[in-house]
């Protein structure tokens, strides 16, 4: 095999320290490798974005492996072809001579073909007496011997961002079918909620889809749209809910006024002190605030959050909320929202929604509006919490698994 040495291209082509170094690369590859040359060259296909090629450079490509006479490619066998410009249009499929010059350029470039020109330019071989090949100056192809494992990780990593988008996409586009469904049957069977609204919101995800995205564009709408969606069946639970409670309360209002009381002192009245003091437990728990996360769950979904800690270190739910409020002045949300907050939600459950903010800053253009829509919408049984995390958990990579 004629290699080992650095050669310069014939005429005014220009040498780069890259080809020298990859020249280099050549001469010092191991000894007795193989490797089968179609496989190579459908690594090379596979990774042709990654390399700078275009789809007439690979038939190029392929043309001059058809003049290469074995299977596989041999460290120790005569890897230069020599064909002619015809011969090459001609397996090229009739490719124009400038066009086919222009592509093998490129392949020079990308690093999968070497030039190995005579004094003259031409392409040729010159044989023993037995008839073996002596020396020969053309196309050498063995730097897809010496980059077929680079290829092939190349094309692996091509095949796997593939099937990563092509997932993704798969998911908006279910994702999408399922809020617009649901949209639809709120609206049409007169669910409670401005439905409008959330069909608005529906509607600027779908029109910032756009006509060739990338996958990172794909999946952050993937993200709105799923979180879209599980406000939506949250609110169709909690109403279902609450339907479910109506009718349950009425049920047990005719038991017991069906009921015969077995006791002389039922039918008596309270005094207005022990019927106050009820209505205020009542009240009481109410305004209990419910954490629906463990705050170990709360800072994977929240990582940003220590940082507006004392000493960069949440280990209570104390520190949440004071560092909830840092976080409320860092956003630019008033202190009466937060106070609203605070009042609708609870104080955990109110630093837990700021700094859920706080990791989608780039996301929201108003905090305190939105923080505000926030506390409106719990106050009228119509936000919970667990979406809004459970989104952030997705978005940092963490799972929810079952919590004590």
């Amino acid at each position: 095999m004629t290699m080992g040495n650095v050669t310069t291209p014939f005429g005014r082509r220009p040498v780069t320290l890259a080809l020298v170094k990859r020249q280099v690369a050549v001469s010092t590859m191991e000894q007795g490798r193989t490797v089968e040359k179609w496989r190579v060259f459908r690594d090379a296909c596979e990774a042709r974005i990654e390399l700078g090629l275009q789809d007439r450079s690979l038939a190029v490509l392929d043309a001059l492996l058809s003049f290469y006479p074995e299977n596989e490619f041999c460290h120790d066998a005569q890897m230069i072809v020599f064909p002619s410009n015809a011969q090459l249009t001609l397996r090229a499929h009739g490719i124009a001579g400038a066009t086919l010059r222009r592509h093998l350029a490129l392949l020079v470039n990308a690093g999968l073909i070497f030039r190995k020109d005579s004094a003259n330019g031409k392409r040729y071989a010159r044989k023993d007496g037995e008839g073996a090949v002596e020396s020969a100056y053309g196309f050498d192809l063995s730097p897809l011997l010496t980059r077929a494992g680079e290829l092939a990780i190349m094309a692996q990593k091509v095949v796997a961002e593939r099937a990563a988008f092509r997932k993704s996409k798969e998911c908006l586009t279910i994702c999408r079918r399922d809020v617009r469904k649901l949209i639809s049957a709120a609206m049409e069977e007169g669910a409670a909620g401005d439905w409008q609204t959330i069909e608005d919101i529906y509607v600027g995800v779908v029109s910032r889809i756009p006509r060739s995205p990338t996958r990172a564009q794909i999946e952050g709408l993937l993200d709105e749209m799923s979180l879209l969606r599980d406000e939506i069946v949250n609110r169709l639970e909690i109403q279902e809910s609450s339907q479910n409670m109506s009718s349950n309360d009425a049920h047990i209002e005719r038991h017991i006024q069906n009921s015969k009381s077995e006791s002389p002192n039922e039918f008596e009245p309270r005094s207005e002190k022990e019927q106050g003091a009820k209505s205020s437990k009542k009240k009481q728990a109410k305004s209990e605030p419910l954490k629906a996360f463990p705050l170990s769950v709360v800072l994977k979904a929240c990582p940003q959050i220590p940082d507006y800690a004392t000493g960069g270190n949440i280990e209570n739910w104390r520190d949440l909320m004071s560092a909830g409020v840092l976080v409320r002045s860092a956003l630019g949300i008033s202190p009466s929202a937060y106070e609203d907050a605070c009042e609708a939600m609870g104080p955990e459950n109110a630093a837990i929604a700021v700094a859920c903010m706080l990791e989608r800053t780039n996301m929201i253009n108003s905090p305190g509006g939105y923080l505000r829509d926030l506390t409106r919408r719990s106050r009228q049984g119509e936000f919970s919490l667990g979406p809004m995390v459970m989104a952030q958990l997705r978005a940092n990579g963490h799972g929810l698994g079952k919590t004590g």
